[in-house]
């Protein structure tokens, strides 16, 4: 039997349940630099299991980081589908992540869910990951869809149909960006979006804060 995580000094314990109106499709259907930082702080739950939304990355077409940079394949085939759907593909044959997709169909951008702050279902969480620690159980790509239970099964799942559910966040939230982690195919963009101080994301921020999550991007990636 899992025992309950002592509280830390370093980490705010759970909050419980703290969420929003729900997300539609219709909140995907826009460019992906738009909804990556808007993504921050919003809640994600599988089954009712998840938290709130610490740290994501953004892939565009154009981009040969990209799954879908190269054309469809049966692999990336959700990535070229309508947005609002989720995308999970296998790393390294390993971990399995989950991406959220943007933009009309065809256009195959996604947004990656690299980190959440878990707020419910923690000790199912605890238990799939077997650990205690509340900080590292989705500090990851990996980490999160192994604490949440997502694997292939949920590729090509609706984020607004059980069993996914998907909040906007309920204030406003101070999001800084910086480089996205691990990318070798690319030119280094700022195009992984955090909560900023979050204790939970997978790697610390070097990065200033957006001036405005509604800000114009001064060189926009054609849609």
């Amino acid at each position: 039997m899992v025992r309950k995580p002592h509280p830390t000094p370093a980490v705010s314990r759970p909050r419980g349940p703290a969420k929003g109106k729900r997300l539609t499709r219709a909140f995907f259907d826009r460019s992906v630099h738009e909804v990556a930082p808007e993504l921050i702080g919003a809640t994600f739950l599988v089954g009712g299991v998840g938290g709130i939304i610490v740290e994501v990355e953004a892939y565009h077409h154009t981009d040969p980081a990209a799954h879908s940079y190269r054309g469809p394949t049966e692999r990336n085939r959700v990535m070229f589908g309508p947005p609002g759907y989720v995308y999970v593909y296998r790393s390294y044959g390993i971990h399995w992540c989950v991406n959220f997709v943007c933009e009309r169909a065809g256009s195959a951008s996604a947004v990656l869910i690299r980190a959440i702050e878990p707020t419910d279902g923690i000790e199912a969480m605890q238990r799939r990951r077997g650990l205690e620690d509340i900080r590292t159980l989705c500090s990851g790509p990996g980490k999160l869809t192994e604490a949440m239970g997502i694997t292939h099964a949920h590729n090509g799942l609706a984020l607004d149909a059980a069993p996914l559910a998907l909040y906007a966040r309920k204030a406003d939230v101070e999001v800084v960006t910086g480089i996205r982690i691990g990318i070798t195919k690319a030119v280094e963009l700022p195009w992984r979006y955090g909560l900023k101080d979050s204790k939970f994301v997978s790697k610390p921020f070097a990065a200033t804060p957006l001036p405005s999550l509604r800000a114009k991007r001064s060189n926009p990636v054609p849609r």
